[in-house]
């Protein structure tokens, strides 16, 4: 009876600890998504968990602004040209890595793991020359050659692990029927690295797609190749001398929506990338 007790009990506590949490990491969202519906009148007079007058002229204001649209449109070319070049070179490096031998394989795979520890404001001087001398700056292309700076570490990262849970046998089959390496990797290891490749790419484009210093700085220039970060935290009122803050969550609603609507639809291929190769068997 006693431990049928302790078992309800420890039911109940992890159950309150789940609510916890998920409140916890919701309700910012929650609080923003109820905001972008409020007037200004009724946001600055007090404050309400549910919107009391809500309107939708916030998000009209938002689709109405031709540079937010401009910016939508920048954010997803580089974020999407970001990610497949991330997956195009990440993926030829973890081929390297997790199949092939070769000295010093493991000391390079740690210093590519080494380079997502660095925060990005310590190399955004060196890459600020490096964009300038290239004759990009200001355009959505220095972005997609800088932004493979802390998404190609990761892809590689990711896929190293998966490529060598792979099995050798079928590597091994390929090549005694006459197939080439090239032809190995991209006709049958490849398509196996499906949920790596989801999960890879699908993060480098979230990451790009919110990624702030770098757009910033290298399209401060103009404003026409800017992305939707810097657009919203440039955001202006519908009204003079307003603090549009009812309007930047209706366009941060906007971008984010979609976001987790993508992590929603492949979660389960997510799951299975992150995971792959911590189990061998």
């Amino acid at each position: 009876m006693k431990k049928k007790w302790l078992d309800v009990l420890q039911r109940v506590i992890f159950y309150a600890l789940v609510v916890f949490i998920a409140v916890y990491a919701l309700f910012p969202f929650y609080w923003a998504f109820s905001t972008s519906f409020k007037t200004e009148n009724e946001m600055f007079r007090r404050a309400s968990y549910i919107p009391q007058e809500p309107t939708l002229k916030n998000y009209q204001y938002v689709l109405r602004n031709g540079k937010f649209v401009l910016t939508l449109r920048n954010s997803a070319f580089v974020a999407g040209t970001t990610s497949v070049l991330s997956l195009l070179v990440g993926s030829f490096a973890a081929y390297a890595l997790g199949r092939l031998r070769f000295r010093g394989r493991t000391a390079l795979l740690y210093v590519i793991l080494s380079m997502t520890m660095f925060p990005s404001i310590s190399i955004l001087s060196g890459l600020y020359t490096i964009v300038q001398e290239s004759g990009l700056f200001g355009t959505p292309f220095a972005l997609i050659m800088t932004y493979p700076v802390f998404t190609l570490p990761f892809t590689v990262w990711v896929l190293t692990s998966f490529f060598r849970g792979l099995p050798a046998e079928i590597e091994q089959a390929a090549l005694i029927d006459g197939a080439t390496h090239m032809q190995t990797f991209r006709m049958i290891l490849l398509p196996l690295t499906a949920p790596a490749l989801v999960t890879t790419g699908l993060l480098s484009f979230v990451t790009s797609w919110n990624e702030y210093l770098f757009a910033l700085n290298f399209t401060i220039t103009n404003p026409a190749a800017q992305t939707v970060p810097v657009a919203i935290a440039q955001f202006s009122g519908i009204d003079s001398l307003q603090e549009p803050i009812a309007e930047i969550m209706a366009a941060a609603m906007i971008v984010t929506i979609p976001l987790v609507l993508l992590v929603l639809i492949f979660q389960n291929r997510i799951v299975a990338g992150l995971t792959a190769g911590a189990v061998k068997g």
